[in-house]
């Protein structure tokens, strides 16, 4: 079945919903949900129930490049500036010399093991090279994983900031594939060129939106996401066109605005990150019906060997050596974070640029980077929770960051929310607060108990299994907190 004017949306919102419905089932099962989205587009395309033929790489590319504008610009809005910062420099390390080491290792055992050149497996490592953004963000958000330290923030900064890198290497791969004469020392200027580009961009748009946010006073408050849509995509063309990196651009001035204060931020956060989903779903279910599963069997043999490769040497390898430097992180840290090397439709996009090119071997390239993408989403995917307590870097039990209720600070209040569970053997299990001796600068802002929010007071008893959001001045009063209540950071 092609698809047509006519049917194209009647198809399209049947299979968005079914994807929605699809990833209720995922959250019970712990699959991740964008394998789901995937799985839909490929039962609905020409080798599947659906029997839609869609065959059109440059569309897909199109669609891709949309959605990853939106998925880097709304993962930017949720990174906050304080949490990058004290990890920027091992996160840009391993967004661009990791990279590199994970494209050189799989570039170098792809040509071996295929009977590639040289040059065509370093453009397949190329586009396997980097984490994707939208596994990381969806994984870590939904599954509500909690980490030690500054691993979270780590992770996404790496995850939204590396697809620059990766997208310079595969461009630059392709070229050279294309024209076997052509240096690879003459692409540094080019690189340097794209990233210090891609970051100024990025960094004034940033700005600019936020004083044009707040400066314009539309009349219609339902005009500021168009507005701000306005400005993603000409952060991300103006840049592309000036010859800089359109992908950190929009990163970066994503970063800078979720950091900042603007009228109307929670709704518009709430409307980005909804069509960051929708994009995923899209980009996901374009890419699934692009797919033909009986061309993947060919490949099997050659597609297990690189994903293992890739997932048990070649991250591993270039995660430790681009953090070798750092301190802060240990061994168990750095693996978890080796292991957090998901790939998924960033690198499926990427690989349509040697198939528009015209590469000799880009089906084989393509169906190879599909694989691995899907392997890598479904083995490393579903077991993070499992290895994070494996490796002791998740947060107990009885801390949380995500309060079942709609609260938001001001960006400037330096004030902490923490969520902690009470077990039944806590100290405090059957004591007023009042007896509990609450540090100074803290204090117990709402109990969740059976299904009921109450207000505390001096009088209130603690009990077991109570849910309890504390507000406390600063992170040392937050630690004190917890020694008093009897609960482990």
């Amino acid at each position: 079945m092609s698809l047509s004017v006519e049917n194209i949306l009647l198809f399209g919102s049947i299979l968005l919903f079914i994807s929605i419905i699809a990833s209720k089932t995922s959250f019970k099962l712990g699959v991740p949900t964008l394998i789901l989205f995937l799985v839909v587009g490929m039962l609905a395309g020409s080798d599947g129930l659906g029997g839609i033929y869609f065959n059109d790489p440059r569309l897909a590319q199109f669609l891709g490049v949309v959605a990853l504008t939106f998925i880097l610009f709304s993962g930017g809005l949720d990174t906050k500036w304080e949490s990058v910062k004290p990890v920027l420099w091992q996160g840009l390390s391993l967004s661009t010399l990791g990279v590199l080491i994970t494209a050189l290792l799989v570039g170098i055992f792809s040509s071996y093991l295929l009977g590639f050149t040289i040059a065509e497996g370093l453009l397949l490592g190329a586009i396997v090279s980097s984490t994707d953004a939208a596994a990381v963000f969806s994984i870590l958000r939904t599954r509500s994983i909690g980490l030690k330290g500054n691993l979270r923030p780590t992770l996404e900064f790496e995850s939204g900031s590396n697809d620059p890198m990766a997208y310079f290497l595969t461009i630059s791969m392709t070229y050279i594939v294309m024209n076997p004469e052509a240096s690879v020392v003459m692409l540094i200027p080019k690189f340097l060129k794209g990233m210090i580009l891609g970051g100024l961009c990025g960094f004034a748009m940033g700005k600019s939106m936020i004083w044009l946010i707040n400066k314009i006073r539309l009349d219609v408050a339902g005009l500021y996401p168009v507005l701000i849509l306005s400005l993603v995509f000409f952060t991300f063309s103006f840049t592309d066109f000036i010859g800089g990196n359109g992908f950190l651009a929009i990163y970066i001035s994503g970063i800078i605005l979720g950091s900042s204060n603007f009228i109307h931020k929670k709704s518009l956060m709430k409307f980005y990150d909804g069509q960051a989903w929708l994009m995923q779903i899209v980009m996901f279910l374009s890419l699934g019906l692009l797919v033909y599963p009986t061309k993947i069997v060919p490949i099997l043999g050659p597609g297990i060997l690189i994903s293992v490769f890739l997932i048990f040497a070649a991250r591993p390898i270039a995660v430790f050596l681009s953090l070798s430097l750092t301190k802060g992180l240990n061994f168990r840290k750095k693996l978890f974070i080796s292991w957090v090397g998901l790939r998924g439709a960033a690198p499926i996009v990427f690989a349509t640029y040697p198939m528009l090119a015209g590469v000799h071997y880009a089906d084989t390239i393509f169906n190879l980077v599909f694989f691995i993408s899907v392997s890598s989403v479904v083995l490393q995917g579903s077991t993070l929770p499992i290895v994070a307590r494996w490796l002791h870097v998740s947060v107990p039990g009885s801390i949380k960051r995500n309060f079942p209720l709609d609260i938001e600070l001001k960006e400037d209040i330096k004030s902490e929310l923490v969520e902690l569970d009470i077990p039944p053997n806590a100290p405090i299990v059957g004591k007023a607060v009042v007896q509990i001796g609450m540090p100074k600068g803290s204090i117990i802002v709402l109990i969740h108990r059976n299904d009921k929010y109450i207000t505390a007071n001096g009088e209130t008893v603690i009990e077991a299994n109570d849910h309890l959001l504390v507000m406390a001045d600063n992170k040392t009063v937050v630690e004190e907190v917890y020694t008093n209540f009897g609960l482990k950071a």
